[in-house]
């Protein structure tokens, strides 16, 4: 088993970056893909960023593709998820995930374990 908690969430203006990090605990980090997903109010969870095990593999929603880069620290139990050029319609809580599949998937009933979010806020 892994514990996942998120962090660096915040309020920031349209353009701005933000580094959201989610920190392992348990298991050898490096056993799972890891993944980013988000929640708007009144709307469906939905994928953001996969990263394989030894982080050089990578799969990205349209939506963030070119403004989000995820990464992750196996030496440091710890995953990233890099946001530029932030827009209004990135508002939502993100969640960090960890699956045990065997490469790396945007399907969320697939990822096993579950941080409890931070919020993200992007004003015009």
């Amino acid at each position: 088993q892994v514990q996942l908690v998120e962090s660096g969430g915040g309020l920031v203006q349209a353009g701005d970056s933000l580094r959201l990090s989610c920190a392992g605990s348990g298991r050898p980090f490096s056993t799972y893909i890891m993944g980013w997903f988000r929640q708007a109010p009144g709307k469906e969870r939905e994928f953001v960023a996969a990263i394989n095990r030894s982080g050089g593999g990578t799969t990205y929603a349209d939506s963030v593709k070119g403004r989000f880069t995820i990464s992750r620290d196996n030496a440091k139990n710890t995953m990233y998820l890099q946001m530029n050029s932030l827009k209004p319609e990135d508002t939502a809580v993100y969640y960090c995930a960890a699956s045990s599949t065997f490469v790396v998937t945007t399907n969320p009933r697939l990822y096993n374990y579950w941080g409890q979010g931070t919020q993200v806020s992007v004003s015009s």
